[in-house]
């Protein structure tokens, strides 16, 4: 009879090593939901920058700056996210748009500040 012996080569030794993969799997999904909210958001007002900057021909720089305090606004982003640099180049139709702020990640045990500083350069 070809059998092996019970109890013997079981795959999972302890049961608590699942239980503390299970529990590293959590923390990360927490914490990394509050850090990708951050970046999120930072990415979402990059693409409202680069949006602005696109259409800087047709717009004046009082446009261009209400339209973007009011994304930061939306995202909830700290007040000096609403302090917008526009630079243009009129002979060579060029904009520089920049903006600066930073946000305080909470994790265990202890506060990460991250700052953001986006600048988008085109040519309209």
């Amino acid at each position: 009879m070809v059998g092996g012996r019970r109890g013997l080569g079981r795959a999972g030794k302890s049961r608590f090593g699942c239980l503390l993969w299970l529990v590293i799997f959590g923390a990360v999904i927490y914490y990394g939901i509050d850090i990708g909210g951050v970046y999120l958001a930072y990415y979402q007002m990059v693409d409202a920058i680069h949006t602005q900057a696109h259409f800087a021909n047709n717009l004046d720089d009082a446009a261009i700056r209400r339209r973007l305090v009011s994304t930061a606004k939306d995202l909830k982003l700290p007040d000096a996210a609403h302090q917008v640099t526009i630079r243009r180049s009129i002979p060579a139709k060029r904009i520089e748009i920049s903006m600066q702020w930073t946000e305080q990640l909470e994790l265990p045990f202890f506060r990460l500040p991250v700052t953001f500083h986006p600048v988008v350069r085109e040519q309209y």
